[in-house]
């Protein structure tokens, strides 16, 4: 089982979170395996492939109907024969096989894969929609197109993808043995595909839509700092970017202005360029941007990223007056702080730093006003903007000298934690076998959301809202045994530690059986 997902479910099978599931790219593979492509209902049977060997199998109908396998020897598939369809058998289907890792202590975490690819098997015609999902990007730029794969649980079908608004476009792929194609498209549109079985087939229901946007230049790249937040760091120490495009490329450019830096970068992956910089080499602390170029034989260069600004010091400067309006105890929450940081001379940057737990002091705001001050302002409140704050300064000119940290400030914010927001993405009840989707609102970003059931004491999925304030979670494969209350929270990201308060609950209710 990969450990590199980011997110996690606890997927209950019975009336209790039963079996952690991870979702991502699923580890094990459900296919349909007609024994006929002319009559793929006529007799069916459905094959669970594993990318390991393994002796356990489960096939799960409508997020809840199980039939489990343990067989005696280690094999990498095992088929699962439904026969002809009816409606007793027809229906979603997900499967997962078993993982036995070599230790003796067992847990439902490390028992089974994540769940398959969804199945839809119906029993009439037009058949099932396949899925069209587009790879590496939804965009293309002048010479340089993208690609969409249609992908269906039937193999050696044939697949034709058509464009909305052009009667002309049609491409067809026949896959043989495979269970997908791929196109290469080069035009802006909206795309769907469908697929039939033999030359007389009737079409498939298409898939949903995939838009192909056009740009003149590839969008820009990310740079942020390496970690959650940036600290005020010593002029002597290596500050580090990273610059992610959202793509492979070819290669990367850190830039200041219009000018090209010769910095020396490691590239882990093809899409990610990480910079250390050293302050002593600077000549001033930005504002820094990236760009990517995506083929070496391709001249134009991306969009410039977001600029980032550092900020070192070597404390060599007195010490700023850190104050705070309205005063720093017992505020109220929803209402507006401004910390004033007050220097000896103009013409400087000023950072606010909040004292973290693992982090020494990182810099959440930085300003550079005209005056001897910078005013940076909370708004909004609550008990997780409590904690200890500092500020510095630095010059803009050389040598860039710095001030020592202010004294600490402790700010103190009445009331409970704030409650989040959870929302509902569906109206009604919700389908066996089909996905049920939350929006968990909160107030601040990095952070990590759960989505929580009342009754149970561990989350049922979680999700990380690093650049905004909310996060979609879901469970992806619902049965009666889900219908409840279900309620989200959330939790700091390093180096704070704050949990909030839990939302309304929500009630899912799963159609009967």
């Amino acid at each position: 089982m990969s450990l590199l997902t980011t997110v996690l479910l606890l997927w209950g099978l019975t009336l209790r979170p039963a079996t952690a599931q991870f979702d991502g790219t699923s580890e094990a593979i459900l296919r349909l395996d007609p024994q006929s492509l002319l009559e793929p209902w006529a007799n069916l049977t459905l094959t669970c492939e594993a990318s390991f060997p393994t002796k356990s199998f489960q096939l799960i109908m409508n997020g809840w109907r199980l039939h489990q396998v343990n067989l005696q020897k280690y094999v990498l598939s095992h088929q699962f024969p439904l026969g002809p369809i009816t409606s007793s058998n027809s229906g979603l289907y997900r499967c997962r096989y078993g993982v036995e890792p070599p230790t003796t202590e067992l847990n439902e975490l490390n028992k089974w894969t994540m769940l398959s690819n969804l199945v839809e098997v119906t029993g009439t015609e037009p058949l099932p929609r396949p899925s069209l999902s587009v790879q590496p990007v939804p965009w293309v730029v002048p010479l340089l197109g993208t690609h969409l794969r249609c992908h269906s649980a039937l193999r050696g079908v044939t697949f034709m993808l058509r464009l909305e608004g052009d009667d002309s476009f049609l491409k067809e792929i026949t896959a043989q043995d495979k269970d997908q194609a791929w196109f290469a498209v080069y035009k802006p549109g909206t795309y769907s595909c469908s697929y039939r079985t033999h030359a007389e087939g009737t079409p498939s229901e298409p898939s949903a839509p995939v838009i192909i946007k056009a740009y003149t230049k590839p969008p820009p790249p990310i740079l942020d700092f390496f970690g959650n937040y940036p600290q005020v760091k010593f002029q002597t120490t290596l500050e580090i970017l990273a610059c992610r495009a959202p793509m492979n490329v070819h290669d990367f450019q850190l830039r200041r202005g219009e000018r090209v830096l010769n910095v020396r970068g490691v590239s882990p992956l093809r899409d990610l360029m990480i910079y250390h910089l050293n302050f002593t080499e600077l000549e001033d602390q930005g504002p820094f941007t990236c760009r990517y170029r995506i083929h070496r034989k391709v001249e134009g260069w991306s969009e410039d990223s977001e600029p980032v600004e550092l900020m070192w010091s070597d404390e060599t400067l007195p010490a700023p007056v850190l104050t705070a309006e309205p005063s720093s105890k017992n505020l109220e929450p929803g209402s507006t702080v401004r910390l004033r940081c007050t220097a000896p001379k103009d013409g400087l940057r000023f950072g606010l730093q909040r004292q973290g737990d693992i982090i020494e002091d990182p810099l959440i705001q930085m300003l550079k006003p005209a005056g001897t001050e910078a005013v940076f302002e909370l708004h909004d409140v609550s008990t997780i903007d409590s904690g200890n704050y500092s500020c510095v300064y630095m010059e803009q000119t050389p040598p860039f000298s710095g001030s020592a940290p202010s004294k600490i400030l402790e700010l103190l914010v009445n009331g409970p934690p704030p409650k989040p927001k959870l929302e509902a993405l569906w109206t009604g009840k919700v389908p066996l076998g089909h996905e049920a989707k939350f929006r968990c609102h909160g107030h601040v970003p990095k952070v990590s959301m759960e989505l929580v059931r009342e009754g149970y004491r561990l989350p049922f999925w979680m999700s990380s809202a690093m650049r905004s304030t909310w996060a979609e979670l879901k469970l992806p494969f619902v049965g009666p045994q889900h219908t409840g209350n279900y309620s989200c929270r959330y939790t700091a990201e390093s180096p704070f530690e704050f949990v909030s308060g839990t939302s309304d609950p929500v009630e899912l209710i799963v159609e009967d059986i």
